[in-house]
């Protein structure tokens, strides 16, 4: 469940912090604690005060890929981080959804499939986890994600409703949806183009 989009920790051209005591990954901490407190009120069905807390959550993917920027706090461990809180509270806010029947099983599967498979990609190529840039298309799927899951919710409030939320919230979760499939077929290209490239590089130096 990184952005609303344009806080992605990317890097700032400046040096890296080794440590991993920063302001931005404390952020990012806070969006890891967000994630179970959402599942605890939908499990109350207090639908308000889930969507706040998946305000938050968005916002502060948002604002600690902007911290780290504005204050040259971006660490390696941040880098790293960051991507796993998105990862985390997408998958866990998809379920989440289908289980309550907040939205269809297309969903869930459309979110959860593509990440196993890059996890297992990776594993088979590179023994472990694989940090990739992140492109533009992942940014606008988050954010369209993290502001349709949002408004999904909200549709279950008491006094929101209306028709027209539900299917603002249909359309821009189905095109968070498309959009997460293209950045999944853009990372699992360039994992392998990766493997090639060092595969190449082993090769090509002397024994």
């Amino acid at each position: 469940m990184r952005s609303i989009g344009a806080g992605a920790r990317t890097g700032s051209g400046g040096t890296e912090l080794a440590t991993a005591w920063t302001l931005p990954n404390l952020i990012t901490i806070v969006r890891f604690l967000g994630v179970p407190l959402f599942v605890w009120f939908v499990m109350q069905q207090r639908y308000g005060a889930a969507v706040l807390v998946l305000v938050v959550v968005g916002s502060t993917d948002w604002v600690d890929g902007f911290v780290a920027r504005r204050l040259q706090q971006v660490s390696t461990v941040g880098k790293w981080l960051d991507p796993l809180a998105d990862r985390t509270a997408m998958i866990v806010v998809a379920v989440v959804f289908v289980v309550d029947g907040i939205a269809p099983a297309w969903f869930v599967w459309t979110i959860v499939v593509p990440d196993i498979i890059l996890i297992i990609n990776a594993l088979v190529l590179f023994r472990g986890p694989l940090h990739l840039p992140v492109i533009m298309v992942g940014k606008i799927r988050t954010a369209l994600l993290l502001v349709g899951a949002p408004l999904l919710l909200l549709h279950r409030v008491e006094g929101f409703g209306q028709d027209w939320i539900l299917l603002v919230a249909q359309g821009v979760l189905a095109a968070g949806c498309v959009l997460h499939l293209i950045a999944f077929s853009a990372y699992f290209r360039a994992a392998h183009l990766r493997y090639r490239l060092e595969r190449a590089e082993q090769q090509s130096c002397p024994s």
